[in-house]
């Protein structure tokens, strides 16, 4: 029987392009009942709920903002470039410091990063409310750098969290969770920031730290971090990232490319569909056209939450829903070629193509942060977030761009993308029968 058992092992880690740390591997191999027992608590529920607010105030920093920023360039008289910069300063801020921090939370926890980045989150929300009073533009730039770099603290760093709170199914669930918020906080974020600009303009700057409160009393008191482990000098912590680099850099750097690529068209192609509700013979704008982009992205939400409570820690599986929602983004993206003229068809094919999005990104969370060690996780999720972050901040610019070119290039470009996508990760990311 030992040597069944034995010849099984050695049989998926030979198929398998990802291998999982010894200790992990032990720590995984848990009994199902213990996991069970955690996951139906309602500690545990709560937990959930307290993970979940730390995307959605990330994504509140630059979603909330798009519907102010019409009235911004008004009131202080700026270019549209001028105001342009509100959204992208704070997306590329959060982009270069996100590998920082996740090096200072590999070496001082999770927890004492993530609540000092939602303090300043909120204190530099009120610095730009006060700026947009004074009628500084240079107040709110700067105000939007700092949120910017306290944004890299929150999300991403949640992420690591989460792969060090729990284990096998409990872990997918719970990355699908982030996804899903993520989602979520997209949909909203536009018909609350809609709302606000009823008050008056400025408003959304002052609801930042009202959010960031809330999810800093839910972080607090709600989420119990385990002890830290010891620290490592600079250098061995840099090896050991080299290190892991050399050993599954084929699928770990794919796996980066994939998500990026993923977030960069669902946002780019929101963008033009944005931008084409507004003009004729559509003119929809303000909260019902924020209700309409909802439409594609609540089919993402609700596929990275089912598909995150689905894959548990099935390695075949995942590579089955990764290769699968690849393929519904490049035949629907492929089919807008043709369509993008009929608005009806041209929603329900960017539906498809977010479900797509959220049957490909929970796979990658999981894999990501179950293949690398506790001391060392914080760093990898973070470069693997940067990079989407990267996505979502360049899809607009450069789908505006090649919207200027001709609206089928914009289709023909993302189909051949997902398309290069969906081979490299089907030659590339080969998880195990079952990952443990």
């Amino acid at each position: 029987m030992n040597n069944t058992k034995t010849r099984k092992r050695l049989q998926i880690t030979f198929q398998s392009d990802i291998s999982l740390p010894e200790e992990e591997s032990d720590e995984r191999s848990e009994p199902k009942a213990e996991t069970s027992e955690k996951s139906g608590s309602k500690g545990r529920i709560w937990e959930f709920i307290a993970i979940a607010t730390i995307p959605i105030v990330l994504v509140f920093g630059n979603s909330m903002l798009v519907p102010v920023l019409p009235e911004m360039q008004r009131q202080l008289e700026i270019s549209k470039f001028q105001s342009s910069l509100i959204i992208s300063i704070f997306s590329l801020a959060a982009g270069v410091f996100i590998p920082v921090i996740g090096y200072l939370s590999d070496r001082f926890g999770r927890k004492k990063i993530i609540i000092p980045a939602l303090i300043v989150y909120g204190g530099a929300g009120i610095l730009a409310g006060f700026g947009a009073i004074w009628n500084s533009y240079a107040v709110i730039i700067t105000a939007r750098a700092i949120q910017g770099m306290a944004a890299a603290g929150t999300a991403p760093i949640a992420m690591a969290l989460v792969g060090d709170l729990y284990k096998g199914g409990t872990e997918s669930k719970a990355l699908g969770l982030i996804e899903a918020s993520n989602g979520v906080g997209k949909v909203l974020s536009p018909i609350i920031g809609s709302l606000l600009v009823l008050i008056v303009w400025y408003a959304s700057f002052f609801a930042f730290p009202v959010f960031c409160a809330l999810s800093l009393l839910a972080v607090l008191f709600l989420i119990k971090e385990s002890k830290h482990g010891e620290k490592q000098p600079l250098k061995s912590y840099i090896h050991k990232i080299g290190q892991i680099f050399r050993e599954k850099g084929s699928w770990l750097i794919t796996s980066f490319f994939a998500g990026s690529l993923g977030l960069f068209i669902l946002f780019g192609v929101l963008f033009y569909l944005s931008n084409t509700l507004e003009e004729a013979p559509y003119h929809i704008d303000g909260v019902l056209k924020g209700a309409v982009l909802a439409i594609p992205l609540l089919g993402m939400v609700i596929t990275s939450y089912t598909t995150g409570s689905l894959i548990k820690k099935k390695g075949l599986l995942m590579r089955w829903l990764m290769n699968i929602g690849l393929v519904m983004m490049t035949l629907a993206l492929a089919a807008t070629i043709f369509f993008f003229k009929n608005i009806y068809v041209f929603i329900g094919l960017l539906t498809v193509s977010s479900v797509g999005t959220g049957l490909l990104l929970p796979c990658l969370n999981t894999m990501i942060t179950g293949s690398v060690q506790k001391s060392e996780r914080g760093m990898i999720t973070s470069l693997y977030n940067s990079l989407r972050f990267l996505g979502v901040a360049f899809g607009p610019p450069l789908f505006g761009w090649m919207m200027d070119i001709s609206d089928r290039v914009v289709f023909i470009t993302v189909s051949c993308l997902s398309l290069v996508t969906l081979g490299l990760v089907f030659f590339l990311i080969k998880p195990p029968r079952q990952i443990n």
